[in-house]
């Protein structure tokens, strides 16, 4: 089998650039290579389990994904042989390129922490990053009456680095609207030193830790769940930043699993020592191959991983790909532009926007919304907005706030 273009993954950053590419030229001979039959809005997936959203809104037929130039070969890549320009898949065929786009997303890691597994769905455990499982989230919580209530966040690399919040404001907003917040312990056990990476947003989102009276604990990861026994185990720093155990009762708690990379890339020629997909971080070309580029959340620049990260990244990949077909040096870049609406209650969100370096990269200007204030208008975009930039212009290519940048101009910025 022979393609021009071969692109893995059918998700966010897949579908986006192979969108991104026809739109530029329609004559492109592309192929996606994907299993799934379904394409999700995983950022859709927090206001599910808040009850802002039915988890249906977030899921589409991928054949209604795929754009129609494109063909679809339902299947998984199970191997990478970029020196002889081929793709492997699960059946043993051999799918060979000119040109390789690699966006198979990342490996959600629930088996990393014992015990979780296996009482994931039931004892009160939940975690809004498995697909479906977002309603068991808002059943918990609109049931839950008091209690204790934890919230974990893994160790980065993870998809979003505000979902692991975002649920836990959604919440506890919830359980202070119906009075049950003051008979309530809510936790947040988060791996990181502080509540974001980000600090021009941490104000914003203290003033809603201090409003809901949450219990931060920084440098705590969950490494053991016992659900039968709704006991959660976690690794914390004591006194001389010795090592210690510490186990905390549940009523109620949302995981943030572990996340790692795909597993056809970890080993592959295309990944770094950390099993990343190896690119320049501005222009998203390979290191090491030519005709290879990567995007989304599988690639080791370090962005956040977003749909909103991809959606930047896509149009870039499509202009600096079509340099090289025309044999050409890449001239777009990337500037590492990732946006997290951290939606700190019904009705007001933080619509997070920034790029490397923790730099800010409001799309808005302040008159009309203070990104690192929580606004009315960051809900609206979350809740009402980009729902529907993604279905209906960042799937189709088209590139509302997401014009590529060649170097030049990014420098005089």
């Amino acid at each position: 089998m022979k393609c021009q273009i071969a692109i893995i993954g059918g998700g966010s950053a897949g579908i986006a650039v192979a969108a991104s590419l026809l739109k530029r030229r329609r004559d492109l001979d592309i192929a996606i290579i994907e299993p799934k039959e379904q394409h999700y809005y995983q950022p859709g997936w927090t206001m599910v389990g808040g009850g802002v959203f039915d988890f249906d809104f977030t899921v589409r037929p991928e054949s209604s994904c795929i754009p129609r130039r494109a063909k679809w070969i339902k299947s998984a890549a199970k191997e990478f042989v970029p020196e002889s320009n081929t793709v492997v898949i699960d059946d043993g065929t051999r799918v060979e390129y000119d040109y390789l786009i690699a966006a198979p997303g990342l490996k959600l890691n629930f088996a990393a922490i014992p015990g979780l597994e296996e009482t994931l769905g039931e004892n009160g455990v939940t975690s809004n990053y498995k697909p479906g499982l977002a309603r068991y989230t808002w059943d918990l919580v609109k049931n839950f009456n008091g209690g204790k209530a934890i919230f974990t966040q893994a160790p980065l690399p993870f998809k979003c680095p505000g979902a692991p919040q975002k649920a836990m404001y959604l919440a506890a907003h919830n359980w202070k609207k119906r009075g049950v917040l003051e008979n309530s312990t809510v936790s947040f056990c988060t791996a990181a030193p502080g509540m974001f990476g980000v600090a021009a947003f941490v104000p914003a989102l203290l003033q809603y830790v201090e409003s809901y009276g949450i219990d931060a604990n920084f440098g705590s990861t969950l490494v053991a769940i016992d659900g039968a026994a709704k006991k959660a185990t976690f690794k914390e720093k004591g006194e001389g930043d010795v090592e210690r155990e510490v186990v905390r009762e549940f009523d109620m708690i949302h995981v943030c699993p572990p996340q790692v990379a795909a597993d056809v890339v970890r080993g592959s020629p295309l990944a770094d020592a950390g099993g990343w997909i190896d690119v320049d971080q501005q222009t998203l070309r390979h290191k090491k191959y030519a005709n290879v580029f990567g995007l989304g959340d599988a690639i080791n620049a370090p962005n956040s991983k977003t749909a909103a990260a991809a959606r930047k990244q896509a149009p870039v990949v499509a202009e600096n790909l079509l340099a090289v077909m025309n044999g050409a040096d890449p001239e777009f870049v990337y500037d590492g532009y990732a946006s997290c609406p951290l939606t700190v209650a019904r009705g007001k969100t933080v619509f997070a926007e920034f790029g490397y370096g923790g730099k800010l990269l409001p799309t808005f200007p302040a008159w009309l919304n203070e990104n690192t204030k929580a606004t009315l208008f960051g809900w609206l975009m979350k809740a009402e907005i980009l729902p529907w930039v993604y279905w209906e212009l960042m799937l189709d290519g088209h590139e509302w706030f997401a014009k590529p940048k060649r170097r030049e101009q990014t420098a005089a910025q």
